[in-house]
């Protein structure tokens, strides 16, 4: 019987980023999860498109400062070539144009550089899966800037029932935190509860939001105006 080849259930991942640390860094920090793979990286833009074409990733990585082409070029010629790639800019340039012009290039994600791992793999799992997330710091400069991509917030707490009216006070509170990518453990350490309890009301959320885990729940969230 021949055994199933597991390499081919990780999502292939290519790193476009200039500075040599952060790739160290991103290399190491992905080998923790089993289903993630680094499988090219590059240190300019330019290089990045032709190391992509060269290796064909499910997801790409790119800082929007590289030194040569900017990160959304790359991103435009990442997708001329081949629009089934997933691209996802991860830098800690944030304004409002370049989140706005980010996406109306293709990114499927916008995240700083100041997530933690867990949800940054969270979030690149969620991009694999066709889902869009913009970090939660990028939200309040986008709705100021009159932009669509995201809603506007849902203005009280009586709208917010008349859309999930089966998601209690408390989890509403949960939610926000979850989007802001706090963990069960700080969850639990800012509302003052057990992380037990923490971890339940994550739990119930995505059940009832009927998503399949936290990264889907705060998406779902943000693309819906509930935060």
């Amino acid at each position: 019987m021949q055994m199933q080849d597991t390499n081919n259930k990780k999502i292939r991942v290519a790193l476009i980023e200039d500075h040599k640390l952060m790739r160290v860094g991103l290399k190491s920090l992905f080998e923790k999860f089993d289903d993630i793979v680094v499988i090219t990286e590059a240190e300019s833009g330019k290089e990045g498109v032709e190391k992509v074409k060269a290796h064909n990733p499910d997801v790409v990585i790119v800082d929007i400062g590289l030194g040569d082409i900017s990160g959304i070029e790359v991103v435009k010629r990442v997708i001329t070539y081949n629009s089934a790639i997933k691209v996802m800019i991860l830098t800690s340039h944030l304004s409002s144009e370049s989140v706005i012009e980010s996406f109306k290039a293709g990114v499927y994600a916008y995240v700083l550089k100041d997530i933690n791992s867990d949800m940054l793999a969270m979030v690149l799992r969620s991009v694999n899966d066709g889902a869009i997330w913009i970090d939660p710091k990028a939200v309040p400069l986008i709705r100021e800037s009159g932009s669509t991509i995201v809603p506007a917030k849902i203005k009280n707490r009586a709208d917010f029932k008349a859309t999930h009216a089966n998601l209690t006070e408390r989890e509403y509170e949960v939610l926000k935190l979850v989007v802001d990518g706090k963990s069960n453990y700080e969850i639990a350490q800012i509302l003052k509860i057990s992380e037990h309890t923490s971890k339940a009301h994550v739990c119930n959320i995505i059940q009832k939001l009927v998503v399949d885990d936290r990264t889907q729940a705060a998406v779902k969230a943000l693309k819906e105006g509930l935060v």
